[in-house]
């Protein structure tokens, strides 16, 4: 079976803080896209007659009716959520292969899914496996934490009286746009496999990535509060388990010049 390039292609969370990112890529580069969204279309999205949405949830009980799927060839899966990951992907594979016309799936998944004995990282791990193990051609991207959602984490704590300092745990934050380019690129070519980790160019502790957010909004730095994380889940922080290795795509701005920006 050949790739058509007029196939719409299937993104999943396609209006989340990636999704939105990587949609107009998707486009600008001649593709239609089927966004497959829990909400359908935010008012915040501009409509678009090469973007269709449909609302569909991948964790709901049942299976996902492979008509919902519209035809696409290749299948972006992004959406993502602190639990059920692995589930969701699951049901999203076997209507894939129900179709039958899909032959490309690209997964985005998290630095450190295999590694890091933390419930969250196991089901994308999980997710991964549904992937690999599907039978149709895959792509998997494992990104860092990005800037967008670590600001608003911090962004979080500024009304505690100290900034918590884990012992061990460390960011290596990267930008979404950079993410979204990357998956972009690999969703409209061929079926790579694992591909290198993707991240941003520096590594920082929670205190650090709170500090530089106050002082590039010209607040005094707060003082930290050491926590020490116990047994495996502390052990694989303070290994570096959730970083990348020196193989990894390095990309985009570091988090001070994100802030400034």
């Amino acid at each position: 079976m050949t790739r058509e390039i007029n196939s719409p292609v299937l993104v999943t969370g396609g209006t989340g803080t990636i999704g939105r990112r990587t949609v107009p890529l998707l486009v600008a580069a001649g593709r239609t896209v089927r966004v497959l969204s829990r909400g359908g279309r935010p008012a915040d999205i501009a409509p678009d007659p090469h973007v269709t949405y449909v609302r569909a949830d991948l964790l709901a009980d049942g299976e996902l009716d492979p008509a919902l799927l519209g035809g696409a060839e290749t299948v972006l899966h992004l959406a993502g959520g602190p639990k059920g990951d692995d589930a969701a992907t699951a049901r999203l594979v076997r209507a894939a292969r129900a179709a039958g016309t899909v032959q490309h799936l690209v997964l985005v998944s998290v630095v450190g899914a295999d590694a890091m004995p933390i419930g969250y990282f196991r089901a994308k791990a999980g997710a991964e496996r549904a992937v690999m193990e599907s039978g149709i051609g895959w792509t998997v991207l494992r990104a860092a934490q990005v800037n967008e959602l670590l600001l608003r984490m911090v962004g979080s704590m500024r009304q505690m009286p100290l900034v918590p300092a884990p012992g061990g745990l460390r960011f290596q934050p990267v930008d979404a746009a950079e993410v979204a380019a990357r998956l972009a690129e690999l969703t409209l070519d061929a079926p790579a496999g694992r591909v290198p980790d993707v991240a941003g160019p520096g590594v920082y502790t929670l205190p650090e990535l709170a500090a530089a957010q106050r002082t590039a909004a010209g607040a005094r730095p707060r003082r930290t509060l050491p926590i020490r994380l116990p047994g495996r889940i502390g052990r694989a922080y303070r290994s570096g388990a959730n970083l990348t290795g020196p193989e990894a795509h390095i990309a985009g701005r570091d988090w001070e010049t994100f802030l400034a920006a």
